[in-house]
């Protein structure tokens, strides 16, 4: 989080960076001979600015890239629910997996009930 947050700072000021503290603004038609023309410096400015939009669009798929493999809480999620079918009158049957193993769950409106582990090695309730 806090590396996207530095690149995005540092693509939203490379303008600034680049541009000369001697650089003068003269009104359309108005420049000395010797001044660079406005076609040029039109087109280094288009460049610098396509090229801070792609940093920044970069940075901000990376970010966006990074949150949704990490969740919210900034680690990896553990608990995943892998399929879950109605069973009519708002009740499911629902498969949880937690670190890997897996768990058959009976969902209600007024609670969850474990029903079996899915691995095999042992049933609720015994």
């Amino acid at each position: 989080m806090r590396a996207a947050t530095i690149i995005l700072g540092l693509a939203l000021a490379l303008p600034l960076l680049a541009q000369s503290k001697d650089d003068v603004i003269y009104p359309r038609g108005t420049a000395p001979a010797g001044a660079p023309s406005a076609t040029e410096s039109g087109r280094t400015n288009t460049f610098l600015l396509l090229g801070t939009a792609a940093v920044a669009a970069a940075a901000g798929w990376w970010l966006w890239q990074k949150r949704r493999a990490a969740g919210v809480s900034g680690q990896a999620a553990r608990l995943n629910i892998v399929e879950s079918r109605s069973l009519g009158s708002r009740q499911y049957l629902v498969v949880a997996d937690y670190d890997g193993r897996k768990f058959l769950l009976g969902v209600c409106p007024g609670s969850i009930a474990m029903l079996t582990p899915l691995d095999g090695t042992e049933t609720p309730g015994k």
